[in-house]
């Protein structure tokens, strides 16, 4: 829940190290500020402008960033779970390796596999082909546009199963040895809940769904 609303400008200033958990800020200017090492965990950003800012090693989790102007700003080493960044200005944007939760989540070329978690705790695991589109925001899990059902079974106690019903759409029904194809799927990586087949990395991710 946002605690605090700002709506002054920082362009230039160093906040560098600082907390600001919790807090709204309203049209701000943060264009070439020091914002290394900030804790900007949950906070809510409308119509805010980073351009040029540093946030190295800052925490944005759970930022809501969307329509925001990031672009030429540094985030190397910062932490983006869950930031949202749906129709922001990412242009030029700076990221490394130290980077979490920016770059895709799934192989960008290639087959592999994936697994989701479908009506009566059944465990879908999937093989995403070579020529799937596939996509990832800020959290673990994935989209795709099309997989190949490989098994299904029982997430407790192993029984095998042929079919599973998706939880989202109760038509969406997978079955084993088929390829089920999302023809809804949104190529567009920064939008989260939105068409596609959902998936995770690893059957642990999966079962965890709730």
């Amino acid at each position: 829940m946002v605690e605090q609303i700002i709506d002054k400008n920082f362009t230039t200033e160093d906040l560098s190290h600082r907390n600001y958990n919790n807090v709204r800020f309203n049209e701000v200017d943060f264009s070439k500020a020091d914002l290394d090492g900030i804790d900007f965990g949950n906070c809510l950003f409308e119509n805010c402008n980073f351009s040029h800012a540093s946030l190295k090693n800052a925490s944005l989790v759970g930022a809501d960033l969307r329509g925001c102007n990031l672009s030429y700003s540094d985030i190397s080493g910062a932490n983006m779970f869950h930031s949202m960044l749906e129709n922001a200005d990412l242009t030029g944007i700076v990221s490394n390796d130290a980077t979490q939760h920016f770059r895709m989540r799934c192989p960008e070329k290639g087959a592999f596999l994936g697994y989701k978690k479908c009506f009566d705790y059944r465990i879908v695991k999937l093989l995403i082909p070579a020529d799937a589109q596939r996509t990832s925001a800020t959290a673990n899990s994935c989209r795709c546009d099309k997989a190949k059902v490989m098994t299904i079974d029982d997430m407790y106690t192993d029984d095998i199963y042929h079919d599973a019903i998706s939880y989202v759409d109760p038509n969406f029904v997978y079955r084993v040895g088929h390829m089920s194809i999302a023809n809804n799927f949104n190529p567009n990586r920064w939008v989260d809940s939105t068409g596609g087949i959902h998936f995770w990395m690893t059957r642990k991710e999966a079962e965890g769904y709730m």
